[in-house]
């Protein structure tokens, strides 16, 4: 186990959760250097799991990318100061921070403008996208930049601070939408009147969320899954909700872009909706749902394509380019975190999106990591209840 002084100045044996092939995970020890300068070792209070760790969980790949040597999964995560590398002022021993795991290289074209989400470079905790990866952090205890550590306020929970990376996802996808409602209209822009979220997941609820923290009087969420839509309606996290019918599968493209666009009148022609939407925000990856996300946009209003699904899709572009319906990526996020962690300091879940009640299932210590995995796979736990953010804390 891990030593508990508060400035290490020698090696430190921690426990990491590691996978070594398809739900082949196994409890090992490591050896942790002290920090380096610029560095903070932090101990890990929660992580959340994502829709990215269940894959590399349940195929040791996601996508297209292969997972090369043992991998900790976990990159949503909040952690504690325990001790503080040469140059560090900013941060002491005893600070909460949520970590901001990409690692960009800070000095390419992309990451000079700001955009370091995108940089060619980058090494993201959990993906095996770089090699060596990136480790994530189902562990004891890392060591990271001081500079990605974003100091917390004393009140905010462990768990609800882990949710400011996936926030950081939402907060991207609004900010490319240029989302300004009521409260965030400035002169000279145009007040988003309608929105549209496919998909009801964690990340599609955050991101209707901000759409309600932003003043958009009218978000609208869709999903196959009637609990969760029925959840994003009782938080506050959206105004109207459809269950999208499951029906037979197409057999030709023209039927599949017959039914998408079936499923966009029908969704724009609720009275909740009334019309055409400004943006729609796709979060699901899945085709049918890109194709509706087209169809359900107003003339020059925008699709923003959040979702990691199928890599290969086939879409009525004309049905966009004639009407100048933008279509916009969303991938991951920058300088997100001071933003988010006002968010979530402030939001009043009695009057706006109960962020904290999207954790519904929490895991005590490392070893408990699979039995996390195989709740974050479920859509209800055996007792019914809805499953949407699992963690793991330590």
């Amino acid at each position: 186990m891990c030593s508990s002084h508060a400035n290490a100045t020698s090696q430190t044996t921690v426990q990491a959760s590691v996978l070594h092939g398809v739900r082949d995970l196994r409890l090992e020890e490591r050896e942790l250097a002290p920090p380096a300068a610029g560095e903070v070792q932090v101990a890990v209070r929660a992580t959340g799991l994502c829709g990215s760790d269940l894959h590399y969980y349940g195929h040791y790949r996601n996508g297209d990318i292969l997972v090369k040597e043992p991998l900790s999964l976990g990159h949503e995560s909040s952690a504690e100061v325990v001790a503080v590398g040469e140059g560090v002022t900013a941060l002491k021993t005893g600070d909460r921070v949520a970590l901001e795991v990409g690692q960009p290289c800070g000095h390419c074209a992309r990451c000079s403008e700001g955009r370091y989400n995108i940089c060619p470079d980058m090494r993201f905790r959990s993906s095996a996208k770089s090699f060596p990866h990136a480790q994530g952090t189902l562990q004891d205890r890392l060591n990271h930049p001081a500079a990605w550590c974003h100091k917390l306020p004393e009140s905010m929970p462990w768990g609800v601070s882990a949710l400011l990376e996936p926030l950081g996802v939402a907060i991207q996808a609004t900010r490319r939408a240029g989302v300004s409602g009521a409260k965030g209209k400035t002169q000279g822009t145009q007040q988003t009147e309608k929105v549209l979220v496919l998909g009801a997941g964690a990340v599609g609820l955050l991101v209707a969320g901000m759409c309600k923290v932003a003043g958009v009087p009218n978000v609208v969420i869709a999903d196959v899954d009637a609990n969760r839509v029925h959840f994003a309606t009782q938080k506050k996290f959206a105004d109207a909700a459809y269950v999208v019918p499951m029906g037979p599968r197409p057999a030709t493209t023209d039927e599949a872009l017959a039914t998408a666009k079936q499923t966009a009148d029908t969704i724009t022609a609720l009275e909740s909706v009334g019309g055409q939407v400004d943006v729609v925000f796709e979060c699901t990856g899945v085709p049918s749902c890109v194709q509706t996300a087209i169809y359900a946009t107003r003339p020059g209003g925008k699709v923003m394509l959040i979702g990691m699904g199928t890599p290969v899709q086939t879409l009525p572009i004309s049905a966009a380019a004639l009407r100048e319906v933008d279509i916009c990526g969303v991938f991951r996020y920058a300088n997100t975190y001071a933003e988010g962690i006002e968010i979530l300091s402030k939001t009043d879940a009695a009057t706006g999106p109960d962020f904290a009640s999207l954790i519904t299932h929490e895991y005590k210590g490392l070893a408990a990591v699979e039995d996390a995995f195989a709740m974050a796979s479920r859509k209800e736990d055996d007792d019914g209840k809805l499953v949407i953010k699992v963690l793991v804390t330590n």
